[in-house]
C-alpha cells in the first residue's frame, strides 16, 4: 500500500488528486494538507505538520509557486518522495531539488503536465519542430491560473528546435489548452491538446505516484514514466 500525502488538498486540482487516489488500487490518502484545514483527523494546515505526524510514502503537490520549493525539500529530507505538479520553480531551485534527490533515499518528479495526451503533443511536437522551420505556441487557461507562460508551454518549447515564441490566454470557462501551429513552405502543421476537465490528469497522477520511487534522483517530464 502507497500511503500519499497531498498537498493543496482543498484547490481544484488538489481535491480530484484526493478522489483519484481514493479510487485507485494499492494506494491510500495518508494525510491531506491546506491552509485551509482546520484540525479534521488526517489533515494538516502545512506541510512539515503532516511529515511530522509520519506515515507518508509519496507527496503529491498542487499548491501554488511561492510554497512548493520548500516543500519539496521538505518531502526529501523527510524520505518522502515527491510527485509535483506546481509550476513556477526557477532553474536554480531545480538544480537544488536535483541535488537533494541525489544525495537522499526520496526521489522526485517535476511534471508541467500530468495529462497522457499532453505529453504526447509535446512529444510530436518535437519530432515535427525537426522538419518544419518555424513554429509557435498558444497556451490557454482558466483565469485563476497563476502563472503565465505555463508550465506546459515552457516545457514544450525546450524540446522543441527553433525557440517557439509563446502567446499565453487567461480566461474563465477555460480549462487547459494548448496548440503548437508549425509553418514551412506553402504548409502549416497544428498540434493541439485539450483537458476538458482536471480529471484528465489524474491517470498521469497515479501513474507517477506508482513510479516515482523506481527513478533515482530528479525527473522532469512525465514523459520518462510512459513505455518503459
Amino acid at each position: 500500500m502507497i500511503n500519499v500525502l497531498v498537498a493543496g488538498a482543498a484547490g481544484r486540482m488538489g481535491s480530484t488528486v484526493v478522489d483519484a487516489v481514493t479510487a485507485a488500487d494499492g494506494m491510500r490518502v495518508a494525510a491531506r494538507v491546506d491552509p485551509a484545514f482546520a484540525g479534521e483527523e488526517g489533515t494538516f494546515a502545512d506541510v512539515p505538520a503532516a511529515l511530522e505526524a509520519g506515515g507518508v510514502d509519496v507527496a503529491v503537490d498542487f499548491t501554488q509557486p511561492a510554497v512548493v520549493f520548500p516543500n519539496v525539500l521538505a518531502y526529501l529530507a523527510a524520505g518522502v518522495h515527491a510527485v509535483v505538479g506546481t509550476t513556477g520553480l526557477t532553474e536554480a531551485q531545480r538544480d537544488e531539488i536535483r541535488a537533494a534527490a541525489e544525495a537522499g533515499a526520496a526521489n522526485a518528479l517535476l511534471a508541467p503536465n500530468f495529462a497522457i495526451g499532453a505529453v504526447l503533443m509535446m512529444r510530436f511536437a518535437a519530432e515535427a519542430s525537426r522538419h518544419l522551420p518555424k513554429a509557435e505556441i498558444i497556451e490557454l487557461h482558466h483565469d485563476k491560473k497563476l502563472d503565465a507562460p505555463s508550465g506546459t508551454a515552457l516545457r514544450t518549447a525546450s524540446l522543441m528546435q527553433g525557440d517557439p515564441e509563446i502567446h499565453s490566454v487567461r480566461l474563465p470557462g477555460l480549462v487547459a489548452h494548448q496548440e503548437v501551429i508549425l509553418g514551412g513552405v506553402g504548409e502549416t502543421l497544428t498540434i493541439r491538446h485539450d483537458s476538458l476537465d482536471r480529471t484528465s490528469f489524474m491517470p498521469g497522477v497515479v501513474l507517477a505516484v506508482r513510479r516515482v520511487g523506481e527513478r533515482p534522483g530528479l525527473t522532469v517530464g512525465l514523459e520518462h514514466y510512459l513505455g518503459d
